[in-house]
């Protein structure tokens, strides 16, 4: 049973520890309230909110810490105490960093529009501070777990009898985590190289989808139709994918039409580029058509036309190509694919006999 050894003046040194925490609290309170109103007149406060907590209870923790010196515990509430204080002191400097790289990743997310027109910097930037503040985080936590155990005297001597098998416990280990080791250096490696960034257009598995999220094992790719394809991040170091929007989120698109042989070429021409220049989706870049096969019933048309991003250029494809086949129905029907069949003079049709008569 633990009993606590008090001074002869044990009230008096309760009611200052409780006097240097009620103080503690109100000190805290009022800077940051005054921190508030100087950062608020020249910026949204982003980082204060985020250390609010941690800052307070780091400030009672030292207050209380202060106080405790006056009691005079016993030997087992004095050890108890030791590392009870350091473990919660780890804790709330762990909160403490996990807010600020919260905040500081908010504050940079913030200044890179990401929905812009033109957002290929702003995704670059996305990416690589959502793919450094995971490895960040990850490295924070390892270390907040090691002071909490460096704490406990007692975990050092159970470190030392686990010594001698560690190599083999670490094998093991290795061989089980090696997947996951694998993804989480290509996350790494993503994070620079950038084959792909948040919100690219991407096709994977034959799946057209763009990047929704990026985390250090895995990426989400959100498909045409809502649905979500997990891919390990080794995936795109390894296997070849196509990226739409690499350089740009520019791109070109086409439109295949098949006219008869004898179709007036320059006309289709001229109604294809009308169409195109009328529609509000087109960029202002490509709008041609040209001949790119020629069948013995028909001749192959390939349009090109170009728009800002791969959903603009899907909807102008689509109402370009309506456009083109309501022409071709209503201003030049003898250009729409026909089939032809000659009978000879004299020359009957004749069914063509089963086989065995």
């Amino acid at each position: 049973m633990i009993r606590l050894q008090l001074f002869s003046d044990a009230p008096t040194a309760l009611l200052s520890i409780v006097l240097s925490v009620t103080l503690a609290f109100a000190a805290h309170w009022v800077i940051y309230a005054i921190m508030v109103r100087v950062v608020r007149t020249r910026m949204q406060p982003v980082l204060l909110p985020a250390i609010f907590q941690p800052t307070r209870w780091l400030v009672v923790l030292l207050a209380l810490s202060a106080g405790v010196q006056s009691l005079d515990l016993g030997q087992k509430a004095q050890v108890l105490w030791s590392i009870g204080s350091r473990m919660a002191f780890a804790m709330l400097a762990g909160w403490l960093l996990f807010g600020i790289l919260r905040a500081v990743r908010q504050i940079v997310e913030q200044q890179a529009d990401i929905n812009a027109e033109d957002n290929l910097k702003a995704r670059k930037r996305h990416t690589r501070v959502r793919i450094l503040y995971r490895i960040v985080q990850s490295i924070v936590a390892v270390f907040v777990i090691a002071m909490m155990l460096m704490a406990i005297p007692g975990v050092r001597t159970i470190g030392v009898t686990l010594a001698a098998s560690a190599g083999l416990v670490g094998l093991a280990v290795g061989a089980a985590a090696q997947p996951a080791l694998k993804n989480l250096i290509a996350g790494i490696q993503m994070a620079f190289s950038e084959p792909i960034r948040l919100d690219d257009v991407v096709i994977v598995e034959g799946e057209w989808g763009r990047v929704e999220d990026i985390t250090l094992t895995y990426v989400v790719i959100r498909i045409w139709d809502d649905r979500r394809m997990i891919v390990p991040v080794s995936y795109f170091l390894e296997k070849p994918f196509q990226n739409w929007t690499t350089r740009t989120s520019d791109l070109l698109g086409t439109v295949f039409l098949y006219v008869d042989p004898t179709a007036d070429i320059e006309r289709i021409r001229t109604a294809f580029v009308a169409a195109v220049q009328g529609n509000s989706r087109w960029d202002g870049r490509v709008a041609i058509l040209q001949v790119t096969d020629h069948r013995a019933d028909a001749l192959e048309l390939r349009g090109l036309l170009s728009a800002r991003n791969a959903g603009m250029a899907f909807d102008l494809r689509c109402e370009v190509r309506e456009s083109m086949l309501s022409f071709l129905r209503g201003e030049m029907p003898e250009a729409l694919v026909r089939t032809r069949q000659s009978i000879e003079t004299g020359q009957a049709f004749t069914r063509p006999s089963a086989l065995g008569e």
